[in-house]
């Protein structure tokens, strides 16, 4: 027998999604999560319950249940060498479609308020599990562990809520109820009774991706199921366990409500088993959620034709340096953006774009050679200690990663090589610094190609006018998720402005302190746009959730 049903968790969660909603409409700074690994705020025993949490699901099948599956699957590699060993049940994908499809009516019928008060309820679980999840996903993605705590965590699950507020406020928007009277002359005005019903578009797939398992599967999957549509949720192969550990999590305070628990089921797969395509291309399947490559999220835009379809994918990040009056200051936050978790982030500078004049800064004038001296000095500076440089680069995720690293430097002339880091902590992990190498404007083919890593080209133009040329026309044909321009003059400043409205692409201006191009922060920027071919979707506006539910009426006279 259920002790609180969604309505009652809708009323324990109010004060906590006003606030929410207050902070989207303002767009100031808010986070309910905090993102410190401190005693003082989880506990004192939480960073050691949520290791030994994590180490005791290690060489076990994990425990969740999944409808139809058959045999065991496991498939993960720690990138610091840990002996992971965690399988999964391996999913039937019939199986899986027809339990989402049966728990869909019940699920619906709970009506967007319960369907919120579910969300922050499940949220609020897995935060009380932050360090568990960060040790999952630091040994599933490769980012250091500070990193894992904070972007696997409290700052996914920001996202998570951002969305779950975003979802529930549009379904509401229209009332559930309206009296409906047109005044008639000398009689009685005509009456009619109006009931209005979110109905979700259908089931909804979540595939995940092996960096940000997480922070990118947690917008999609909260949006969906505010909206009313049960979730599969495929995690990449190589990063299972956070995800698996948020399903157990969702399937358990369903259940408590007594709400199906198919409502959320997991999806894990042997590589081959092609399950994504699969699933992606039923019927059935009504919405997608994809954060990963190019090459398979343009396959699931051309052939998944019947779902809504939101991708997250890669493109080319670009920044157009012209001047500035802290050389110190850029350098360093350039250095910092390079670097953070090896480049592996769908955020990260890869183009970027200095003429050949030269640039004005309070430290004199530099030329292009002398810019990259300068930016392999800020580099060397920032991971010279091999503890620092560990904590900030954290491991390379796989070896297309490696291969482009070694890849690269034949395309140009080498600005600063990428070496090896050897960490005492974790000796088996592959852990290199950035690369950077210098083209010219006309190596386009090379340049306008996706280098996902640590690899990043110093890119000479004829001038800032020809940098704003080569950004505007590559991101418009190709797609960045970020941009970033450095100068003091107010008219570059201003076409840097129009060329990213043009591009389609969010801008950062003149970043030399503690906030970088590749971090976004959750109820307040937005991450991603549909107005260039990297992503067709933001985390998250409105045209992120309108898109996953219908609102059908039922009309009676009065």
């Amino acid at each position: 027998m259920t002790t609180l049903s969604p309505a009652d968790l809708y009323e324990r969660h109010r004060e906590l999604l006003d606030r929410a909603r207050t902070a989207l409409d303002t767009r100031e700074y808010w986070s309910p999560f905090p993102e410190s690994p401190s005693k003082s705020v989880y506990g004192e025993t939480a960073a050691a319950d949520g290791e030994a949490a994590f180490r005791a699901l290690l060489g076990k099948p994990f425990p969740v249940e999944v409808p139809g599956a058959t045999g065991q699957v496991s498939t993960e590699r720690s990138p610091y060498g840990l002996d992971l060993g965690v399988s999964y049940p391996r999913a039937n994908a019939e199986a899986l479609l027809a339990a989402a499809e049966k728990a869909l009516p019940q699920w619906r019928a709970v009506g967007p308020q319960g369907r919120a008060g579910v969300a922050v309820e499940i949220l609020r679980r897995i935060n009380a599990r932050s360090f568990e999840l960060a040790h999952a996903v630091q040994h599933t993605t490769g980012q250091a562990f500070v990193m894992a705590f904070q972007a696997g965590g409290p700052h996914a699950q920001d996202r998570a809520l951002e969305a779950t507020v975003q979802a529930f406020t549009e379904s509401v928007r229209i009332p559930g109820a309206a009296r409906w009277e047109k005044p008639q002359r000398g009689g009685d005005p005509l009456a009619m009774d109006k009931t209005f019903t979110v109905v979700p578009r259908g089931v909804a797939l979540v595939i995940g991706c092996t960096t940000f398992p997480t922070w990118n599967g947690y917008p999609g999957l909260f949006a969906s199921l505010v909206t009313g549509n049960p979730v599969i949720v495929k995690p990449h192969p190589g990063a299972v366990l956070p995800l698996a550990i948020s399903v157990q999590v969702a399937r358990e305070v369903l259940a408590e409500v007594g709400v199906d628990p198919n409502v959320v089921t997991l999806a894990a797969e042997e590589p081959g088993d092609a399950i994504a395509a699969t699933l992606a291309t039923d019927p059935r399947v009504r919405v997608i959620d994809f954060t990963g490559s190019s090459e398979f999220g343009n396959w699931l835009e051309h052939n998944a034709r019947q779902a809504v379809v939101y991708t997250e994918k890669s493109g080319l990040n670009t920044v157009i340096v012209d001047s500035t009056d802290d050389y110190k200051g850029l350098l360093r936050n350039l250095a910092f953006s390079l670097s953070l978790y090896s480049g592996q982030m769908c955020t990260t500078p890869q183009n970027l774009l200095v003429p050949s004049g030269g640039i004005g800064t309070d430290a004199g004038h530099k030329s292009p050679d002398e810019f990259g001296t300068d930016l392999s000095a800020a580099l060397g500076k920032l991971l010279g200690d091999p503890v620092r440089a560990a904590g900030t680069l954290g491991a390379i995720v796989n070896d297309g990663v490696k291969s482009r690293l070694e890849e690269a430097p034949s395309y140009g002339t080498v600005v600063r090589a990428s070496e090896k880091v050897e960490d005492p902590a974790n000796p088996d992990a592959t852990i290199r610094t950035p690369l950077v190498v210098n083209l010219s404007a006309g190596d386009e083919k090379v340049f306008t190609s996706e280098w996902f890593g640590p690899v990043s080209f110093l890119i000479t133009t004829g001038s800032t006018e020809e940098s704003l040329r080569i950004f505007r026309d590559t991101v418009r044909r190709h797609g960045a998720l970020t941009a970033s321009v450095y100068s003091t003059d107010d008219a570059v400043i201003g076409a840097a402005r129009e060329a990213a409205l043009d591009a389609g692409v969010h801008l950062s201006e003149n970043l030399t302190g503690g906030v970088f191009v590749n971090q976004t922060a959750a109820f307040s920027d937005l991450h991603g746009t549909g107005a260039n071919p990297a992503a067709t979707a933001a985390y998250a506006d409105a045209a992120f959730v309108t898109g996953r539910f219908f609102v059908l009426q039922s009309r009676r006279h009065a």
